[in-house]
């Protein structure tokens, strides 16, 4: 099972999004684990497969990119249109593209 989190300000914003991407998962019978932490929470979840940024938090990039992906997790932000307008789908397949990508 492959693990998604997504960050945002307080965790609270994207999980609209989770629900949509777990469906979108569902759909396609992937196997995945979708979970939203705020910026704060990052720490305590070093054990996933990518990281996702809302794009209100894009100015963490680098720092979580220089965290994470030393230990080959990668890091991206959410497309604003994927994001804005909850495409649940599309940010899941971006997802699993930067996983599948890192290996």
């Amino acid at each position: 099972m492959k693990k998604i989190m997504l960050v945002c300000c307080a965790g609270m914003s994207t999980s609209l999004l989770v629900e949509k991407m777990e469906k979108a998962a569902a759909k396609d019978n992937i196997n995945v684990k979708i979970f939203a932490v705020g910026e704060i929470d990052l720490k305590n979840h070093m054990d996933v497969d990518v990281v996702l940024l809302g794009p209100q938090v894009r100015y963490l990039l680098n720092k979580i990119r220089k965290t994470m992906e030393p230990k080959g997790i990668p890091v991206d932000v959410i497309d604003s249109m994927m994001y804005g307008t909850m495409n649940g789908e599309k940010v899941l397949k971006k997802a699993m593209e930067l996983i599948n990508n890192s290996k």
